[in-house]
């Protein structure tokens, strides 16, 4: 059936004209024809997508590197002070994070570096935020460490953590094997082969996704399930750095239930802790501690947040040389970290297989947690950035990298308020991050190889506050949305218990039940009039509401699909206290105990059953469904609605739509939910159907 003009909502008549019965004025709706030729579109489409013309091309180029565009328009005067001093400030602070997620990451400290310092200058470049700091992130860290010590130990290297390898020969071409069994490549040079690998996949995935547009994933990370999964990784993350806090010379579990073991095998340790390093980590928690939280304090005051964790780097690298606390204690130390640039290397293309699917969820989470930054960031400061290149940008910030001995990035909201407090201004900040850690790579590395890895941890450790803090919120949350708050706890749970790849599945699946769940059982109210307007509000939310005689309004607020159908009748059903078939049952039942009596010769007496359970018994002729907050029907939505209107009219009860969407109203018609040659009444208000209702009841009176 086509849609046609005979689709009409019913307006009130002339006050006091009761013989019009509100037929007076009538509204015609006629619905835009859609174009359906299907090739032609597709032609069009085509057309459009690979016509190229010089402005095309032009607008290609700057769309595609957002720095041709921003850097010749760039403002000396206005925003070089800025950028260049958030741009230190975030340098400083990135140095002994980078040094410090290296060892999260499985890796070498020289790692974390590199990583550090290809991401700003490759996201200055492709990225269209000013404010976002790409470079390491402590979740990414831990799942890229994760697949770095499955493959590792699959590999058949010991994996004792104190066994670090030697890096690759300069100018040596660091290949791998198979194993990794070559004299070029030994545990350290693999498991970079391995996370350098990965970083290349979830590159070219998360460029995949901005290629094919498909940013839309992201919507099905809510913020509720991002906040539990990051919270759940921290709480990994901070039992991964509980081992060097006590100096224990332990493995690193991973796996499903990798949290509870690694908690068993450290009280099973525990009488052998470094009282060196346990000493250390204490009087490095109490001076981090207070000082960021005095850093939080007093943000508005300072011009810049006090670097106090490259003081404390300086500090316990020098205590840890003189005090030759390796040598006297056997504390864990950093070891070798080399100046310069290593030779650049391929990923082993022979490990794709074996990391494939593990790059699935860090690319996901990368780029979800990387866009979601960059648009509540554009959001705050008045300009916009587009998702899609955003996903173009992260996903080279990793491609090019990957050839350079560097691991999975990210952006990281931690560095970002700090660069934007600090007085950011563009993306030229990121070029200036870049320099300090270069000149750390340059010249100071080396001098960091007294620093125990104690340190390191509680630098880690501290920087999970903000995370492990939404525990305090969980009150508030819970007032504010109890299915968020169930949500965050179910992925927090099962990150932190199962793995994070699990963790982030169950979080998805979770929160697409609760929506599930949410439209199976919807709300579905009466609804009353409010005096001296046209408005109709829920009864049981609102007081000295009014009801109009014969006439019941029903509300249903979710789509009418095959999920809910039956929610919707037995609600029905249950609102309006009258269930068509058990009516049409009993008329059924009182008519043969009538014809029985007949029969037996007790015609002529009164019969204490009354001859129809008609409107009488029912208590109203009309009910109106009010459906503004139906979005859609499907075939069994159209059927239920059938089925509905025609057990109510066998029982003389009308049923008459309201509010109506478009959507809705052509999947009325193509369902063929009117009958040949009837007009097609849908109302484009409750209060119209109500007066339609009345008017037909008192004119059928008449």
């Amino acid at each position: 059936m086509t849609e046609t003009n005979n689709i009409h909502a019913v307006t009130e008549g002339p006050e006091g004209d009761d013989t019009k019965c509100s037929f007076h004025h009538r509204m015609f709706l006629e619905p835009q024809k859609k174009k359906s030729n299907v090739k032609a579109l597709l032609l069009k489409q085509a057309k459009k997508t690979c016509s190229c013309t010089p402005a095309k091309m032009k607008d290609c180029i700057l769309g595609f590197f957002p720095i041709l565009q921003w850097l010749p328009k760039y403002n000396l005067r206005e925003d070089l002070l800025g950028d260049v001093m958030s741009g230190v400030i975030v340098g400083v602070l990135l140095v002994p994070q980078s040094i410090a997620y290296s060892l999260l990451a499985g890796l070498e400290p020289i790692y974390g570096l590199y990583t550090s310092f290809f991401s700003c200058i490759i996201y200055c470049i492709f990225g269209t935020s000013r404010h976002i700091s790409v470079s390491i992130f402590g979740v990414v860290c831990l799942m890229v460490g994760q697949v770095v010590d499955r493959e590792v130990e699959r590999a058949g290297f010991d994996p004792d953590p104190a066994v670090f390898s030697a890096l690759p020969a300069p100018g040596g071409d660091g290949n791998v094997t198979g194993n990794g069994t070559t004299p070029l490549c030994d545990k350290g040079c693999y498991a970079m082969a391995v996370a350098a690998t990965m970083t290349f996949i979830s590159g070219v995935y998360q460029v995949a996704m901005g290629f094919f547009q498909v940013g839309f994933v992201s919507v099905y990370l809510s913020d509720s399930l991002l906040s539990g999964f990051v919270t759940g990784a921290s709480i990994t993350v901070l039992t991964s750095q509980v081992k060097y806090l006590l100096g224990l010379d332990i493995p690193r579990s991973g796996g499903v239930g990798s949290l509870i073991t690694t908690w068993i095998n450290i009280f099973s340790n525990i009488h052998r802790t470094n009282i060196c390093d346990l000493i250390t980590s204490f009087l490095c928690f109490l001076v981090l501690v207070p000082a960021k939280e005095l850093n939080e304090r007093f943000k508005s005051k300072l011009k810049a947040p006090v670097p106090v964790e490259l003081f404390v780097v300086v500090a316990a690298t020098l205590a840890s040389h003189f005090g030759k606390l390796r040598e006297t204690y056997g504390s864990s130390i950093s070891g070798h970290i080399p100046t310069g640039f290593l030779p650049p290397r391929p990923p082993d293309w022979s490990l794709i297989p074996n990391v494939a699917l593990d790059a699935i969820p860090i690319a996901i989470i990368g780029f979800a947690i990387t866009v979601s930054l960059s648009e509540m960031f554009a959001k705050k400061h008045g300009y916009s950035v587009r998702a899609n290149q955003e996903m173009y940008a992260i996903g080279f910030c990793n491609i090019i990298p990957a050839f350079f001995h560097c691991f999975t990035t990210s952006a990281a909201l931690a560095k970002t308020l700090v660069k934007e407090s600090t007085g950011c201004r563009t993306q030229m900040s990121g070029l200036v991050t870049s320099l300090v850690i270069l000149l750390v790579l340059l010249v100071i590395a080396p001098l960091f190889f007294s620093l125990q890895k104690c340190v390191l941890a509680v630098i880690t450790i501290v920087n999970l506050r903000g995370a492990l803090r939404k525990f305090r919120d969980l009150p508030k949350m819970w007032h504010l949305s109890r299915v968020d708050t169930v949500i965050w706890g179910v992925t927090m749970a099962a990150t932190a218990l199962v793995s994070t790849e699990i963790g982030l599945l169950v979080g998805v699946c979770f929160s697409m039940l609760c929506v599930i769940f949410r439209t199976q059982r919807p709300e579905a109210p009466l609804l009353g009039w409010v005096a001296e307007s046209e408005t109709y509000e829920s009864l049981s939310a609102y007081k000295n509401l009014q009801t109009k005689p014969g006439v019941v309004v029903f509300r249903f607020e979710a789509p009418l699909y095959y999920i809910n159908k039956e929610c919707f009748k037995s609600s029905l059903y249950k609102q309006t206290e009258v269930n068509p078939e058990w009516v049409k049952a009993a008329k059924k039942k009182a008519e043969k105990r009538m014809l029985r009596e007949k029969e037996g010769g007790s015609g002529d007496k009164q019969s204490s059953i009354p001859v129809g359970l008609g409107l009488e018994a029912v208590g109203f002729h009309t009910i109106v469904i009010d459906c503004c907050a139906v979005q859609f029907l499907d075939t069994a939505g159209i059927r239920t609605l059938k089925e509905v209107c025609k057990d109510y009219g066998d029982i003389g009860v009308q049923v008459l739509l309201a509010q109506c969407n478009p959507s809705v109203r052509s999947s009325l018609l193509r369902g063929e939910f009117f009958k040949e040659g009837e007009d097609h009444l849908l109302f484009h208000s409750v209060h119209q159907a109500v007066d339609f209702a009345l008017g037909t009841q008192g004119a059928s009176k008449n």
